[in-house]
């Protein structure tokens, strides 16, 4: 994401979703299926 942005709000739904990138910073998932989770689980 340009600019380093956590996230980006979905204009379908109007709810904000996490890159892939900021959830692989995070270290874990936290198993609450968002949408670019980099992790399987």
């Amino acid at each position: 994401m340009a600019g380093g942005q956590a996230g980006y709000l979905d204009p379908e739904t109007g709810l904000f979703v996490l890159t892939a990138r900021f959830l692989a910073n995070r270290g874990t998932c936290c198993e609450r299926g968002c949408r670019h989770c980099p992790y399987v689980t």
